[in-house]
């Protein structure tokens, strides 16, 4: 009786059509931040650029001058120490995704920041801003 429970059990399980799982979109939106972190990190700006949205892109057409505004303007993030993720918040289906990370910056101070990353039409998130706030606690979307 086990013995014949046992395979009734392996036939469902090898002949079960696979789940399939649509990926998370806060996995999704959490990967590319992190790639763009570690572009920025090497000072790839080719890598780091292609990360952005069309609206960032339009706003810093190359990019040498969206480098040189994240060197300017978002230090902690483009010589980032550790960094962790937080809470996030997802708008629609998953069509934005605001996403909580904390960020040690170069001189040891902790900030946190907001990232708007949008779905685009094939599939994939890009960063269309990042709002940065010198705090080291989590305080919600």
């Amino acid at each position: 009786m086990v013995a014949r429970f046992a395979s009734l059990v392996a036939t469902l399980v090898l002949v079960a059509p696979p789940i399939v799982q649509a990926e998370d979109p806060t996995l999704q939106a959490q990967s590319v931040i992190s790639d763009q972190i570690r572009a920025l990190m090497q000072d790839d700006a080719e890598k780091a650029y292609s990360y952005a949205s069309p609206d960032i892109r339009m706003m810093y057409p190359d990019k040498n001058a969206f480098l040189t505004m994240v060197q300017k303007n978002y230090e902690a993030v483009y010589h980032a120490g550790n960094y962790a993720f937080g809470r996030s918040k997802l708008i629609g289906g998953g069509e934005m995704v605001f996403q909580e990370v904390m960020i040690t910056g170069p001189d040891g101070k902790d900030w946190t920041a907001i990232y708007e990353m949008r779905l685009m039409d094939d599939g994939s998130y890009k960063v269309n801003g990042v709002r940065m706030m010198k705090n080291s606690t989590s305080t919600g979307i």
